[in-house]
Formats: structure tokens, sequence, C-alpha cells
């Protein structure tokens, strides 16, 4: 089943924009279940979207790739502030140049 989340972070976005290097860096998340992800600075930091095929595979990919980049990103140290997040179940995606649709 599919899963999908939104992420508020409170961090300026220069921390989304080394994150995401860092991340893409290490390994493609197209290739771990990822189907779609946006990052966006918002007033109070920075909001990502995410769809993954399964809830399984996202948290297989944040325990392997996001939180050891972060955990380096941030030397060490844990985040300010805790991030607000929102799960739900997507029900419609739609993704041009994408084989399948969900």
């Amino acid at each position: 089943m599919t899963y999908g989340f939104v992420l508020d972070v409170p961090a300026p976005i220069e921390v989304y924009d080394a994150l995401h290097a860092e991340i893409v860096r290490r390994k493609d998340p197209t290739s771990c279940g990822m189907l779609l992800h946006v990052g966006r600075p918002t007033p109070e930091g920075f909001r990502v979207i995410e769809i993954w095929e399964s809830k399984e595979q996202q948290e297989r990919f944040n325990a392997e790739v996001v939180e050891p980049a972060m955990t380096q990103l941030l030397g060490g140290q844990p985040p300010s502030a805790e991030p607000v997040r929102e799960e739900f179940e997507p029900r419609g995606l739609i993704v041009r140049g994408a084989q399948d649709a969900v």
C-alpha cells in the first residue's frame, strides 16, 4: 500500500538544500521505493512531501540513508526543534513520465 507524509521542519531552507544534496549523493531514493519528493520553503522553515511504495521502504531508507546524513550534517547534534509529521494514504498520484499511477 502506498504511503505518504508531509514534514514541516523549523530550520532554514539551506539545511534542506544541504541534506537533500547529501541524501541524493549517498543513494538514489527512487531505486528504494520513492515515488515522489517535493521540498519547499515555508515561513517557519521548510516542508517535505513524499510518497513511497510502502511505509516499510520509507522507514528503511530513513534509517539507512536519511538519519546518517542528518547526523553528519548536524555534527552529531540533535535538531534544535522537532519537525511536525503528518502521515496519509495517497489516493491519487500522477507523475509525468512515470510508468505507474496510484
